[in-house]
Formats: structure tokens, sequence, C-alpha cells
């Protein structure tokens, strides 16, 4: 039913963007008469493009501007050819100017407006929109047939975005009663090294959301961006026995992301957090370190790693940290240190451990800066995620490797959803919300 009305609505706009050309020796009257019923149907098309009801108000302006961009790609790949063959029409004459002119404003207004309504709509709405989508639209927007080409890429993003919002939101709708994230004991994020929690750039991205919408309890580590395991761990320590004490909850599920992983391995086994915690899980932690950060450590003059340390430091202490350690952090991931961490610091047996890891598939995988590392680290420990080795991920009873279709792959930054990018294949709110519903019916 859709598709047929958007074949009418194509049918339409086209015969009424061209009706100067198609009418002109038709009568007056009903010239005018077309001519006003098509003004008022043009209003209210570009107001109101598809009938189709969206959950939200974003999702209705983004899903509306994808299909006035349809709109305007299939009427001007259209009327581009039939306004050339309408010019060169012998008979009009040579001498017609007057008409070639009204034709002409008529078209370029019309597609105009159609045009700009829906690139305004996709841009100030659409989250999987890049930087780099937008700009090369407006560079390419006045190119023949380069626009074309471009606004079929926006429009399949925006569409694509719009259609798989509206499902995630269904589903959560349909399952919200069901509360199938509800553990027994609430979930603790803690992030990994370089990074802070933040209430305006969420390390996790859209998963807290969707967990907290079927039925999670959620707290944050909040340890400083950079220190040494021990260091990142005490600091945990002090915030798990804070949670616990404040809500009585007994124990919490750990989901840890990268290094947070051996912080949070460290505060259960040689902090005594062990009887606080239910189970542990990691994601893309390097629980047996890291070659190429033994590689960088040994390559990198001292000069430059002094200025590296200081630079770091200095931001991030001016960005809350306490007392920011780049290179402590730094020595903690290499593959000399784990190796012996792993020997003295043991899984407690009152505690559930399992593990997750990614790979990518090549180094355009990934954004800045996971493109650039991906080789390096492809170089000394294989198949990577841009900074962690699949092969120093697993860890405890069960390991769960990903391995989604297609030639993308998932990054250390996809697995938290760092950059907020829909993945063919990967739905990452949905592997977390599926992760925290097996714990809940594991008891945890």
């Amino acid at each position: 039913m859709n598709f047929l009305l958007r074949i009418v609505n194509f049918v339409i706009l086209f015969f009424g963007i061209n009706s100067v050309f198609i009418l002109e020796n038709a009568p007056l009257p009903l010239k005018i008469a077309v001519w006003v019923i098509f003004f008022f149907y043009f209003v209210a098309w570009n107001v109101f493009p598809t009938l189709k009801r969206y959950p939200n108000w974003r999702l209705k302006v983004l899903g509306d501007g994808a299909e006035l961009i349809l709109a305007f790609w299939v009427t001007c790949a259209a009327a581009v050819p039939f306004a050339v063959m309408s010019i060169r029409n012998p008979v009009l004459g040579d001498e017609n100017y007057g008409f070639y002119i009204s034709y002409g404003v008529v078209l370029v207004v019309c597609e105009a407006v159609i045009f700009w309504n829906g690139i305004i709509r996709v841009y100030v709405t659409s989250v999987q929109l890049r930087v780099k989508h937008r700009v090369l639209g407006l560079v390419f927007g006045m190119i023949f047939p380069a626009n074309l080409v471009m606004l079929m890429i926006i429009y399949i993003k925006t569409r694509r975005e719009a259609i798989s919002e509206t499902a995630r939101i269904e589903l959560d709708k349909r399952r919200h009663d069901q509360k199938i994230c509800a553990t027994k004991y609430p979930i603790l994020f803690v992030h990994g090294v370089f990074f802070r929690d933040s209430r305006l750039l969420n390390y996790w991205g859209r998963i807290p959301a969707a967990l907290k919408e079927n039925g999670a309890e959620i707290y944050y580590g909040e340890q400083q961006s950079a220190l040494s395991v021990p260091e990142s761990a005490e600091e945990l320590a002090r915030k798990i026995e804070n949670i616990v004490a404040k809500t009585g909850c007994g124990k919490l599920n750990i989901i840890a992301h990268s290094k947070g992983g051996l912080d949070s391995r460290y505060a259960i086994s040689k902090l005594g957090c062990g009887k606080y915690v239910a189970s542990l899980t990691t994601i893309n932690t390097p629980h047996r370190g890291c070659l190429f950060a033994e590689y960088l450590l040994g390559a990198c003059k001292p000069k430059l790693k002094n200025f590296i340390e200081k630079t770091y430091n200095k931001m991030f202490y001016m960005l809350g940290d306490d007392s920011p350690d780049f290179m402590s952090a730094v020595k903690c991931l290499t593959n000399s240190y784990c190796e012996k961490f792993n020997k003295e610091v043991l899984d407690d047996p009152e505690v559930m451990y399992q593990s997750y890891g990614s790979k990518a598939k090549n180094h355009r995988s990934g954004h800045f800066p996971l493109n650039f590392s991906y080789p390096v680290v492809k170089k000394y420990d294989g198949d990577n995620d841009g900074l962690v080795a699949l092969s120093s991920a697993p860890w405890g009873e069960k390991f769960t490797p990903i391995y989604p279709k297609g030639r993308r792959g998932i990054t250390h930054a996809d697995m938290i959803d760092l950059n907020r990018v829909d993945i063919k294949g990967f739905d990452v709110r949905e592997f977390y919300v599926q992760m925290v519903s097996e714990l809940r019916e594991r008891g945890f």
C-alpha cells in the first residue's frame, strides 16, 4: 500500500512540476485549475510527505526527510531529460523564450523546495549520517549527476536509520513488561583506559538507555582515565563498596571494557571485592596484553614519550582527573606485564567470569585512530579490534567471539557504541540486552 501510494505521489509531482509544458496548449481555465490544485497538493505533501506513523517526532522528521530526498531524486532524474526534450520541441518554436523561462522557473523552484525540505530534515535529525556524508552532500549538491549519486547514499542511510530505530523502539515496547534485563544484582559499567565516564559523552553510547528500557539498574565505575591497574582498582573498589553500602544490593554484576577488565579482576582478587561481585563480564579486555604496546614503548624515543605523557596528563588533569599517569597505564597493557599479572591475580571461585571479543576486518573498519592502529596491531598480535588482539580477549568459563557478516568487522570502539554507529549484522544495543538477559536467567 505504501509503495503504491509513493508511486502515485511521484506521478502527481512529476505531472505538476511539468504541467507548464504539458498543458501549454490547454484552455486557460484548465491550466489555472490544475495549477491551483497542484499548488495546494505540493504544499500539503511537503509538510506531510508520508502517512507512515513513527514512534517519536525525531524519527517522523527523519523518515519523511528521507522520503523527500527520494522524491527529489526520482523527479529530478526524470524532469531533467524531459526538460531538455521539451526545449528542443520544434512545435514551440525557437523564440518562445517566455515559455522556456516560466517552465525553467517552475521546475527549479519546485525541485529546490523538495531538496532543501528533505536535506534539512535529515541533516538535523539523523544520528547515523556522518560528517563526511553531510559535507559531500553539500559539495556535490549542485553538480549533476554527482548530486543524485550522493543523495541516494544519504537516502539509503537515513531511511535505514528510520526503519531500524522504529523497529528497535517497537521491540522494546512489546517486551517492556517482561523486564528481561532486571537482574538480581545491579549492573556496574567499568570503562577502559584513556577515557572517563561522562554525562555529556557516555562511554557506553546508547547501551545504558537500552538496558534501562528493559529493566536494568546501572552504575558506573568512574575511575580516572589513566592509572596503573592497582591504582585504578583501588578507585574501583571504593566505588563498589560505596554502591553496595548505599543501595543494600549485596553484590554487583560488573561489565568491563578493555583495561577496565584488568582493573576489575584486581579489585575482586586483591582488594577484597569478590564478596561484592556476582559476575564479571569482560569486553575486548587484553588479558594477555598487547605485543604492539611493548613494541611502541621500546621504539618510541624518550623525548617523544615524555612529551606525550606530559601533554596527556595535563589535558586530563584539566578534565577532572586527580593524578593521571599515562605511562603507567600503557605499561599495564603490555604482554610482559599481563603475563605476570595473570600468575598473581587469581580468579575468585565465588565469582562467575566470562568474556567477549571482536575483530576488525581491515584498516577501514573503524574510525580514527583505530584505522591507523589496526595494521600495527595486526603485524604484532594478529587479528584484532584496532587495539586488542582477539587471542588476548578470552577469560573465564565462557568466551564468545563476535564475527559479524560483511566486510567491516567490529572494532574496540564499536563494542561499547562509542561512535553510535549502526553496523549491518550487529546491533550492539541488542547484544548487551541479550547478554544482561542471560545474566538474569542464570540468577545473577
